[in-house]
């Protein structure tokens, strides 16, 4: 048993530290397809949004259910995917995401009523996209560590730049194919998700043996992990009993759930989650509400798109650098604030020329934050729990997703305006910023006493050795000023 479970050891791949670059950069672009499959078609349903309300005569709320269930339906099977990707693999995950995505589209393609859209399009393709995003933006992490922050942007800019090519494109294909074929099409488009899979190689990082650090906090590269007492305890488990050690294993990935900043953040990110996903839902409607025509309003979250590239490469290569490393907190509840500042403005915006600059201003920070998520949760719970802690992460965005846009849309049927329903999207990310903006003054000051406590530490601490250095060195002193002591003592 003991010789099987060491050849079992000896199979795997040697432990490597993230290498900044190489494979790393297949991996970036692995992401970016994956980010664009998802998160891209999902943004685009909003298109579809007219079209499903006329043909099925509903109403708003009715309507938004099927954005939400997609959302919702994500965010909730994270942790799903998080698990098949730590016990099986990432490849795995994402490539078997791929397959129930592209079906869940192509059976949407024959719906006859909105309870069926909800099942095939808000459920089924919802489990695919969770099976492949959280896997996907996990390896990147594993992959990066000085230039996490622009990898993860470029990665994630596959979002913005998606929904910059798919919203006039998904718009054409309506207008030519009718919306049945362009889902048709677009379940095509997301099958290559198995192949974004096959790229994701797998790495086993290499990870520091620290006694007093069993949870890493506050690393710039996150994988600094307290590893020998956990391998020296499940080694006897793995050979006595794999069960016990498979439920220690899992208690090891999820302590990051006590950890007060982690509580924290969750609170901030249940406030995001329940404002961001708003705009993307009720621009175009609104757009059209106000006298925009469909190819304009299009138009706008195709500049949305496009500009939460920019948002996302930029902010990712400014936190990057040196003088910003140590703020990205800071960074990302600036972005998630005007955000939330953005949408509080926009019902005094009623004509193209004016939604256009709140498609860049809310493009800019949207993609500022969504690049940051990845980071700033991995400044706390570092990279070996990463996984785990975006399935938890997101999963903390399927109830917000499920119950915001149907709330907005009966915000919209009960007043007849959209003016509720940005109010509520702008508070809630408001919200969301002070919460971060709280947690980031908590570790400021506990980081101030910690560094104080230390330097009166190391001021009142004497040097045990220190005492009898100094006499070694004044008594070598004394003898090479004094050579001819020591011949004397010894004729003595």
């Amino acid at each position: 048993m003991v010789h099987a479970a060491a050849m079992a050891q000896g199979k795997k791949r040697p432990a490597v530290p993230p290498p900044d670059g190489g494979w790393g950069w297949v991996i970036v672009a692995g992401c970016f397809m994956v980010t664009v499959c998802t998160r891209a078609v999902t943004r685009c349903i909003s298109i579809f949004f007219v079209e499903f309300q006329m043909h099925f005569g509903g109403d708003y709320s009715g309507t938004a259910w099927i954005h939400s269930l997609v959302d919702c339906t994500t965010m909730l099977c994270a942790p799903l995917g998080s698990f098949i990707g730590n016990r099986l693999s990432c490849r795995i995950a994402v490539i078997l995401g791929g397959f129930l995505s592209s079906i869940g589209l192509v059976l949407s393609s024959f719906a006859t009523s909105l309870e069926y859209l909800y099942l095939s399009l808000g459920v089924l393709t919802g489990i695919g996209f969770s099976l492949c995003y959280t896997p996907a933006i996990a390896m990147v992490g594993s992959y990066f560590c000085e230039r996490k922050a622009l990898a993860y942007g470029i990665a994630m800019s596959g979002s913005g730049i998606g929904t910059f090519i798919l919203a006039p494109v998904v718009q054409l294909l309506i207008e030519h194919y009718s919306w049945r074929g362009a889902l048709l099409i677009l379940g095509g488009v997301v099958s290559n998700l198995c192949v974004c899979g096959a790229l994701l190689r797998p790495i086993t990082l290499k990870e520091e043996e620290e006694a007093h650090c069993p949870v890493p906090l506050d690393t710039d590269c996150g994988y600094r992990v307290k590893a020998q007492l956990v391998s020296t305890l499940e080694e006897p488990l793995a050979i006595n009993n794999s069960k016990d050690s498979r439920c220690f294993k899992s208690m090891q990935e999820y302590r990051f759930l006590l950890m007060p900043d982690f509580l924290m953040l969750a609170v901030s990110f249940l406030f995001l989650a329940s404002g961001c996903s708003l705009p993307f839902v009720y621009l175009v409607p609104y757009a059209l509400d106000v006298g925009v025509s469909h190819h304009q309003a299009a138009f706008l979250m195709s500049i949305l798109g496009v500009i939460d590239i920019v948002g996302n490469i930029t902010f990712g290569w400014l936190v990057d650098r040196r003088c910003l490393k140590k703020y990205r907190n800071v960074c990302y509840m600036i972005a998630v604030g005007m955000e939330g500042l953005c949408c509080l403005f926009i019902p005094l915006l009623r004509t193209f020329a004016l939604l256009v600059p709140f498609s860049v201003l809310y493009g800019y920070f949207d993609g500022a934050y969504v690049a940051l998520i990845p980071v700033v949760t991995s400044d706390i719970v570092g990279t070996t729990n990463l996984s785990s802690a975006l399935g938890i992460v997101y999963f903390l965005h399927a109830i917000p997703y499920l119950l915001s846009p149907p709330i907005g849309g009966w915000l919209v049927d009960t007043t007849g305006t959209y003016t509720a329903t940005f109010f509520l999207s702008g508070f809630a990310l408001i919200s969301s910023s002070l919460v971060i903006s709280i947690v980031t003054g908590i570790r400021h000051c506990r980081r101030t006493q910690k560094h104080k406590k230390n330097n009166k530490a190391t001021d009142s601490k004497q040097d045990p050795c220190q005492g009898s250095r100094s006499d070694f060195y004044i008594a070598s002193k004394n003898l090479a000023v004094h050579p001819t002591s020591l011949t004397t003592a010894d004729h003595v």
